[in-house]
């Protein structure tokens, strides 16, 4: 298991230099999927919270170093001679943060329940049962 947990942090930041690279590279160096520059955004950020969650399950803790990365990069961007820095590229990016680090969090909260649940642990509940009368 830790071998696969250093592999996840050796992906992760490769991810994480890939970005900050096509951030703020030269731009004919950057790789382009043909999508919307929204959506190759959404799609990066995305990807590197989920290899973040995988690396250190702790989704909210994730989302709280990776917003203020997307949204900084972002604005580290009009710091450079060819490029603006996109109030809606930055929301795109901090969108795919949230996105990702909620949906980790929801996957490793249904893991937690069906684990406890399968212990026999009585103090689990349907959380949606109303009460009794």
């Amino acid at each position: 298991m830790p071998d696969l947990r250093r592999s996840l942090w050796f992906i992760l930041a490769v991810l994480a230099g890939a970005i900050v690279f096509a951030a703020l590279g030269p731009p004919e160096w950057q790789f382009r999927l043909g999508l919307h520059w929204l959506v190759e955004h959404f799609l990066a950020f995305f990807g590197l919270t989920i290899f973040a969650c995988l690396a250190w399950p702790r989704p909210m803790a994730v989302a709280a170093v990776l917003l203020p990365f997307a949204v900084l990069l972002e604005a580290a961007q009009a710091l450079t001679a060819d490029r603006t820095a996109d109030p809606a590229t930055a929301l795109s990016a901090a969108s795919a943060v949230a996105a990702a680090a909620l949906l980790a969090d929801a996957v490793l909260s249904v893991r937690s329940l069906a684990v406890r649940k399968s212990a026999g642990n009585p103090e689990i509940r349907a959380v949606a049962r109303p009460p009794q009368m």
